[in-house]
């Protein structure tokens, strides 16, 4: 007989349940949230389990690793598809999630999330904190012109080079606001020094990275872009057509019908936020910044036309997503022309 086990996982413990084929509890217990310990526990139970799933989560990746290198088949299971399951439950414990989430592996009733790579996970780890940094250093900055502004003291627009120079003349002769600002002024140049440090070891990993520099050949895709949208695929492979990355990434519009009702909203926003967001600013840079015209540019204006920029941002951002995709499967360059498609 086949077992099947389930993991709700929280930071110290994690709930674990197996169950049999018939959807019986066999055995339940609390575990400590670490692999060697989780292994224990299920190879102790000597059972033939088929199949071990967990929601995903920030430890998941890691427990899952750990597991799949142990020889268990491990899943990851899609976080909305957990929680629709669950939801009918009145009664919301730890036990009675790894309850469900057992029984949802037993009936087959979820979507597999794609384990990402170490490679993978290094490098979001990179632009997560690149980002938090360069939050940081705005907030900052917004900070500085806020307490500047209760004194009548306006800063104006000014580039990011000239900021400090013109924030100390502002000040100048003001005690208080010398030590106040003095602060903040350090604390920026601080976080600038080090957004720089993990900008220019970002651009190290693009240059090194031959697929990165594919991907930089279609207009408005820089260094962050294509290594956003590198990370966040991880393989390629698992598409089994390029026309599927968009919805993936949630650039595709929801949809409700039932009976007379039938309601086209707006994007799902399902999937990584940050490729969703990259592949935004890919589609607003090629329409407002690059001027050479392709078949591409030309389509989305037309969309723009008639729909309005922001539809045509979006539409233009998911058929980048088709076109980034099937360019790193085929290992093209970018099209400029619908000649040079033809000919090929």
């Amino acid at each position: 007989m086949e077992y099947y086990a389930g993991l709700d996982v929280s930071l110290e413990q994690t709930s674990v349940c197996v169950v049999d084929t018939q959807g019986q509890v066999v055995r339940e217990a609390k575990v400590a949230s670490e692999p060697e310990a989780l292994i224990r526990f299920l190879r102790g139970e000597g059972l033939e389990l088929g199949r071990v799933g967990l929601e995903a989560g920030p430890l998941s990746q890691w427990l899952h690793a750990g597991l799949v290198a142990a020889g268990f088949e491990a899943v990851l299971l899609e976080t909305r598809h957990v929680k629709a399951a669950l939801s009918a439950m009145t009664v919301k414990t730890d036990r009675r999630d790894a309850r469900g989430i057992a029984q949802l592996l037993r009936l087959g009733w979820y979507r597999p999330v794609h384990a990402k790579s170490a490679s993978a996970q290094e490098v979001r780890s990179l632009l997560t904190a690149r980002k938090l940094i360069q939050g940081k250093l705005l907030d900052i900055e917004s900070g500085i012109r806020g307490v500047l502004r209760g004194f009548g003291l306006k800063v104006g627009t000014i580039s990011r080079g000239r900021f400090e120079a013109r924030i100390r003349c502002l000040v100048e002769g003001q005690a208080m606001l010398e030590t106040v600002i003095g602060s903040m002024l350090t604390a920026r140049a601080a976080l600038q020094a080090e957004f720089a440090r993990l900008h220019r070891a970002l651009l190290a990993l693009v240059r090194a990275d031959p697929v990165c520099r594919q991907l930089m050949s279609v207009p408005g895709v820089g260094a962050v872009v294509a290594i956003t949208f590198r990370s966040g695929v991880d393989d390629p492979m698992r598409f089994r057509r390029s026309r599927d990355v968009g919805p993936h990434f949630g650039l595709t519009p929801r949809k409700y019908q039932s009976g007379e009702i039938d309601v086209t909203g707006s994007i799902s926003k399902v999937g990584d936020r940050m490729v969703r967001t990259a592949l935004y600013e890919a589609a607003s840079v090629m329409l407002t910044r690059t001027v050479r015209m392709s078949p591409l540019k030309s389509w989305a204006l037309g969309v723009a036309r008639r729909r309005g920029t922001k539809k045509a941002r979006v539409a233009l951002a998911r058929k980048l997503a088709v076109i980034l995709h099937r360019m790193w499967v085929d290992g093209t360059s970018f099209r400029w022309t619908n000649e040079a498609s033809a000919m090929a």
